[in-house]
């Protein structure tokens, strides 16, 4: 402030001697007359509105109107005013000369304003040039927090990602303490300005919570700029987000790629072996005249020969979802005959337990995978069979349903609580107090297939003790033949 009324008054001073010049040359050198003397005074008011500002340029006026009385309006030599219309002619200069200088004075102040928002437009065109061209070998943070300070010839920057904690540094000054008041901008996501040391430390955000935070020292940006510099910083710093979120997509995505190959290589070493024990044991238990013990002994190999080709399918499979490779063969299937394929393979397993199955009539049949859709339902049939009691029954129902296929496995097991009824349908998920035996990926399995086909699988309340698995598949679409008439 000291500074300015400094500049105040040497301007005050030379407005002065500008507007006696102009007197004396009106006057002394070059004399004109009244007129003449307004018009000179007027363009020595408005260069200096123009060059200091309306304040300067108000005592240019008054010191003009002092001077215009004094020596060119009669009585010559008096600060007064014979005639009344001199009055008219002293008043309209002075208003003319005031309002030309706030013109004067707003047109420069405007074209100062807009040579500054240019040179803030450039230096934003540079950063976000210089972000854009950044070297991902090294941290973002550091390069623009750098970058700010060389542009916006700042004192000193500081530059917090709230994501890692770490704190960058540009300019020429360090900011000390700076990084308490950085994680408080994040905190309250405010700005916080310290003005008697010019430092300025805003938030960094693209419409949500804050990622970051931003201190400049030494760098007085309009709030227009300010804004733009935070979304270039807050677009860069989501922009290395974006690109490690990809990579790592990436690089996971490989891992389940390699996944599925190399389980799809051991499945297939596998299955060769155990086809060969799976021949010899049916071969064996084929024989008549075994003994007791021995066909026992061949009886557990044939059903844990079983077991493991179960398994590793479901290994497969489960890479298969995973990577995203599942393929389908879709064809018309008639959902009667499925089901009672897939009932059939477990009447040797239900160990007395009642085994139903009900199709209604009018169940329309599916566009679907016959294998894929077949091990969807086994693995809701074994699941019943495993969970539920001795001697209860399991029972599998079809029906039709809105333009669906409603299949219903249906048990008397201790049912599945409310808060699980999602989770057991997640991989490796297995109830705490579970004393079966299984892999927990039977259920993720089942539902993906389901999903894949544009169904779903839930777990329906049956208000009594049990536990019901609802799959919802969409029934075949007619096709409209050329005679107009609907056919399947």
């Amino acid at each position: 402030m000291l500074i300015n009324g400094k500049n105040f008054l040497w301007q005050a001073a030379a407005s002065v001697l500008i507007v006696a010049g102009a007197t004396i040359f009106g006057s002394r050198i070059f004399p004109v007359n009244a007129t003449t003397a307004g018009f000179l005074y007027l363009i020595a008011v408005l260069g200096i509105a123009t060059a200091w500002g309306l304040a300067t340029a108000v005592v240019a006026a008054v010191s003009a109107m002092v001077c215009f009385n004094y020596f060119f309006l009669p009585p010559i030599g008096q600060l007064t005013i014979a005639d009344p219309q001199n009055w008219v002619a002293l008043s309209a200069f002075l208003v003319t000369a005031l309002v030309a200088s706030h013109l004067s004075d707003r047109a420069r102040k405007q074209t100062r304003e807009a040579m500054r928002r240019q040179v803030e437009t450039e230096r934003l065109y540079s950063l976000s040039r210089a972000i854009l061209l950044a070297d991902p070998a090294h941290p973002l943070g550091a390069q623009a927090a750098q970058q700010i300070g060389e542009i916006f010839d700042c004192r000193g920057v500081a530059l917090f990602d709230a994501k890692t904690g770490e704190t960058f540094r540009g300019g020429v000054e360090d900011l000390p303490g700076i990084e308490e008041k950085l994680r408080e901008s994040v905190r309250r996501a405010e700005r916080m300005d310290d003005a008697p040391g010019q430092t300025i430390v805003a938030p960094i955000n693209l419409g949500g919570p804050p990622i970051g935070s931003l201190a400049i020292k030494g760098a007085p940006l309009s709030d227009g700029a300010m804004r733009a510099l935070l979304n270039l910083v807050a677009i860069a710093l989501e922009r290395v987000r974006a690109q490690e979120a990809a990579s790592v997509a990436e690089a996971a995505r490989q891992s389940e790629d390699l996944k599925s190959t190399l389980l799809d290589a051991i499945a297939h070493e596998f299955k060769t072996p155990l086809t060969s024990i799976k021949a010899a044991s049916t071969s064996i238990l084929s024989e008549h005249n075994l003994a007791p013990q021995v066909r026992e002994l061949e009886t557990i190999i044939d059903e844990e020969a079983d077991r493991m080709n179960a398994l590793v399918t479901e290994a497969v499979r489960m890479s298969q979802i995973d990577a995203g490779k599942m393929r389908l063969e879709r064809a018309a299937i008639d959902v009667a005959e499925l089901l009672q394929r897939v009932v059939a393979q477990f009447v040797a397993r239900a160990e007395g337990r009642e085994l139903s199955l009900r199709t209604a009539a009018d169940v329309p049949r599916i566009y679907a995978d016959a294998e894929l859709i077949s091990l969807a339902l086994r693995q809701l049939i074994d699941n019943s069979l495993k969970y539920s009691p001795p001697g209860s029954p399991v029972h599998v129902i079809a029906e039709a349903e809105d333009g669906l296929v409603s299949i219903r496995v249906r048990d008397r097991g201790p049912g599945i609580p409310e808060r699980d009824r999602e989770r057991v349908f997640q991989k490796f998920f297995r109830r705490a107090k579970s004393a079966v035996p299984g892999s927990g990926v039977g259920l993720y399995i089942a539902r993906a297939i389901v999903r894949t086909h544009g169904g779903d699988i839930r777990i329906e309340p049956t208000g009594e003790p049990g536990c019901e698995f609802r799959v919802l598949l969409p029934a075949e679409q007619p096709v409209v033949a050329a005679n107009g008439r609907a056919r399947v």
